[in-house]
């Protein structure tokens, strides 16, 4: 493949181009089992090119070193590319480790055929993203929040996130049964208007809270549920 601006010869379809300085993909997809790696390029809607990362999995001491490895191989692969988005989907476990190394935000896909979904995801028009603190977006008539330390954690996270706009606390209801582990939160299923629950237990105690998204439909909203979730679980924090 030659580079769209200069025509100079690519080593791999989508790689950026190291004599003229220019893109030549804006997407990659990431689908990642615990022994293979599947990266996908695309440019607007085109599929310019797969390449299969392959590891095996070793025992003991020696599997946080080839899991490192693996994960190095494959952002080694996305860093060819520099593009404007990571789309990732696949083991968990793989998925931490390649975030760990890789300099872009990762957002999550689910589907039978991710690519697919990436791709008719690319005339969909982009949710905004708000510049505010976690601290500017927490507010409401209940300024109690459950969970201590670890509650204000979980808040926080969500607070984080770009695309979301304000988180309202509401009223802590004590009056559930007992649950282990100490604090658990989970975004709910987006309702219509692309806005989730941020529920948030501690013991018998459970905080409802209403986070306002900049998703416009469900849709929408179930990709940014999606992301919390996953940021929730990657604080340790997850039910």
């Amino acid at each position: 493949m030659q580079c769209r601006q200069c025509a100079a010869e690519l080593d791999r379809p989508g790689d950026y181009c190291l004599v003229c300085h220019t893109a030549n993909a804006d997407v990659v997809v990431l689908e990642l089992d615990r022994e293979r790696a599947r990266v996908t390029t695309i440019d607007d809607e085109e599929i310019l090119g797969r390449r299969v990362v392959t590891t095996t999995p070793e025992t003991g001491e020696l599997n946080g070193v080839e899991l490192r490895n693996f994960a190095g191989q494959i952002v080694d692969e996305v860093h060819r590319k520099r593009p404007e988005e990571v789309y990732v989907t696949g083991d968990r476990t793989v998925i931490d480790a390649v975030r760990a190394q890789l300099h872009y935000e990762c957002y999550r896909v689910e589907g039978n055929d991710p690519v697919e979904r990436v791709i008719e995801r690319r005339g969909e028009p982009a949710l905004e993203v708000v510049e505010a603190s976690a601290a500017e977006k927490i507010g409401g008539t209940h300024s109690t929040l459950i969970g201590d330390r670890d509650g204000k954690r979980a808040i926080e996270t969500v607070a984080g996130h770009p695309h979301v706009k304000k988180i309202i606390p509401g009223p802590i209801d004590a009056s559930g049964s007992s649950a282990r582990g100490g604090v658990r939160a989970k975004a709910t299923r987006a309702d219509q208007g692309g806005n989730v629950r941020l529920l948030i237990r501690d013991g018998s105690s459970v905080q409802e809270n209403r986070v306002v998204t900049t998703a416009g439909d469900r849709e929408l909203g179930e990709h940014v549920r999606a992301d919390l979730n996953e940021a929730l679980r990657e604080a340790d924090l997850a039910e």
